[in-house]
């Protein structure tokens, strides 16, 4: 592990007043891409400016979904991940606060405003060779921290990250009176169709569900690294002079370089430039030009990570066209074999 944490912390901010100073007036934003109910706003102070990501358990699903009590978003910022990026990567944070309500303590992340960079909203297909970046810069990032098994607090578990998005996710919300579609709707739809078109893949997702240990173990035994955990389009842009915009660090963790890839080619289906196969294999070919030598856990780690994707998106997939749920439910019952 080349990289360590600085010693000490970043102080949060008691408020998004004592960030900039003086009180600030937000102007709300939507994101079409955004998902889990994350409230955004638009700021300009002295020319400059900046986006507001309010974190929340009462209003963001997903928080609640991977057991968020300790913002992560800010964590990884506080905690001195972020610095520690390969410079071809830029997480735009800037500032963290708390945000204290009556419905208890949030955060608040602090951003430069990069939306004329980012990703264009739809489906249209990813330039070559800002795809070819992303894979690349991916790579780099995992290679950067590679070997790294210890989080600090705070930070998603491999066990967590790979169920969260499982049939209990429903009952927890609705239990709650939650009326995000979602999760309490989609989620169970989606996984009610999975049983029907593709029964032989649900039988080795519902059986992970019950009982993950083998394939969380399978995986922690291959090589571990820091990983965004959320690697879609929506999240992504660039810079004129290169750089990839990586936002939405609300997932971070250790855990293996190809969930990150995995979670990529799962998310962006209709917009990557090349196959999947391709994809996976520009992946593999960058982390060698980064120094990493794959050779001797690529196949497991590869295979496991893509039935770990289907064990986060079945749903998902079983809800889409029969050609995109046949080949995830061939990359299922692959990594259950190699299970065995």
């Amino acid at each position: 592990m080349a990289v360590d944490l600085p010693a000490e912390a970043r102080r949060i901010a008691g408020s998004v007043s004592e960030v900039f100073g003086r009180r600030v007036s937000g102007e709300p934003m939507t994101a079409a891409d955004g998902k889990t109910g994350a409230r955004l706003e638009r700021v300009t102070v002295d020319g400059r400016a900046y986006v507001l990501k309010y974190l929340h358990r009462s209003e963001d699903w997903g928080m609640r979904a991977t057991g968020d009590l300790a913002h992560r978003a800010v964590a990884v910022w506080r905690d001195g991940w972020l610095d520690l990026l390969p410079p071809t990567i830029d997480h735009t944070v800037v500032a963290a606060a708390w945000d204290e309500r009556p419905d208890g303590r949030g955060a608040v992340l602090v951003m430069r405003d990069v939306g004329e960079h980012l990703v264009p909203e739809g489906d249209a297909e990813i330039p070559c060779e800002q795809h070819d970046a992303f894979i690349d810069h991916m790579a780099a990032l995992h290679a950067t921290f590679w070997g790294r098994r210890h989080a600090t607090t705070g930070l998603l578990p491999l066990t967590r990250r790979l169920t969260f998005f499982g049939p209990k996710l429903a009952e927890a919300e609705r239990a709650r009176g939650g009326t995000d579609p979602v999760p309490t709707q989609l989620v169970p739809e989606g996984w009610a169709r999975l049983e029907q078109r593709a029964p032989r893949a649900a039988e080795v997702v519902f059986a992970l569900f019950d009982e993950p240990t083998p394939l969380v173990t399978a995986l922690a035994a291959t090589p571990q690294t820091l990983v965004h955990g959320d690697w879609k389009a929506g999240n992504l842009g660039s810079h004129p002079d290169g750089r990839t915009i990586l936002l939405d660090w609300a997932v971070p963790g250790i855990a293996p370089g190809c969930s990150d890839l995995a979670w990529y080619v799962c998310l962006n289906r209709a917009r990557l430039p090349e196959t999947k196969e391709a994809t996976v294999e520009r992946y593999r070919a960058a982390l060698e030009r980064h120094g990493i030598d794959t050779g001797p856990w690529w196949h497991r780690q590869s295979t496991l990570s893509l039935l770990g994707a289907f064990l986060q998106f079945g749903w998902e997939k079983a809800l889409g066209d029969d050609e995109e749920l046949a080949w995830w439910q061939a990359r299922a019952l692959e990594g259950a074999r190699e299970l065995r």
